[in-house]
């Protein structure tokens, strides 16, 4: 359990991570904290916003619509990698969710995966993810077809790492919606399995470290590791160099939506 960072705090663990932030409006104050407790804080939750076009999203996460208000998240992950501070404080993001992730993520104590979630937003017994989590939306329609970016990817794992580092925590402290409750499908598309991996890879390394000239590419249906190698390097034989990057157990094991970091040509 830790005190949520302050405001200032915040900014500056996420511009030392390297990040592009835009601070939008009144953010340090924009909260719900007037509806229920702002901590103490457990980690730090991924969202898919299932909209289009950054600046309306901005917009949504922001004020939230009728019957859910604003803020919708802490920060807003654009396609191009940009985060924008729209909430500081308790926001309208994770809802209910289970008492064993909750205790899973408290603890690190979990493998790949956090417990399967039985919980969500009205069940009895649902834990109050809204006080405990901090929580990123990325811009994506979540229909399983809308392209999550190299750079969106790449600002994902920075400014959730940001967080970790800020208190300490190491990369189980990030799950996403569809880990917490049972009712939510998000962040689709993305392996959070994977984005833990490389988050515990940034935080072998200082706040300003950059993996040296690597890109990063989403699994899709159809690939291999040697598809994937000879689409990006050239030679099928260098799927080798992406195990030892990825560190990967099991070559043979890539999932779609699994998140790897390809090495230079």
């Amino acid at each position: 359990m830790a005190t949520p960072l302050t405001a200032t705090a915040f900014l500056s663990a996420l511009r030392a991570e390297g990040l592009s932030v835009v601070e939008v409006g009144s953010w340090r104050t924009h909260n719900r904290n007037a509806k229920g407790s702002w901590g103490p804080v457990n980690g730090v939750m991924v969202h898919h916003t299932v909209t289009s076009g950054t600046s309306k999203t901005v917009q949504i996460c922001k004020d939230g619509y009728s019957g859910l208000p604003g803020p919708l998240c802490h920060g807003v992950i654009g396609k191009d990698g940009t985060v924008y501070l729209v909430g500081m404080g308790r926001a309208n993001h994770a809802g209910g969710g289970d008492v064993n992730v909750l205790n899973a993520v408290v603890a690190e104590s979990y493998a790949t995966n956090p417990p399967a979630t039985h919980k969500g937003e009205g069940d009895s017994g649902a834990v109050d993810g809204n006080s405990r989590f901090y929580g990123f939306e990325c811009e994506n329609l979540g229909d399983g077809r809308d392209p999550w970016t190299v750079a969106q990817i790449e600002a994902i794992v920075r400014a959730t790492a940001a967080v970790c580092r800020a208190h300490q925590w190491g990369a189980k402290s990030v799950i996403g919606h569809l880990e917490w409750s049972d009712q939510k499908s998000d962040p689709r598309g993305v392996a959070m399995a994977s984005i833990r991996t490389l988050v515990a890879e940034r935080l072998k390394h200082s706040a300003s470290w950059s993996l040296g000239g690597s890109t990063t590419y989403t699994v899709k249906k159809g690939d291999t590791l040697s598809s994937i190698a000879r689409a990006k390097l050239g030679y099928a034989d260098r799927y080798k160099d992406i195990v030892a990057l990825n560190h990967l157990a099991d070559p043979n094991a890539i999932k779609v939506g699994q998140v790897l970091h390809i090495p230079q040509k």
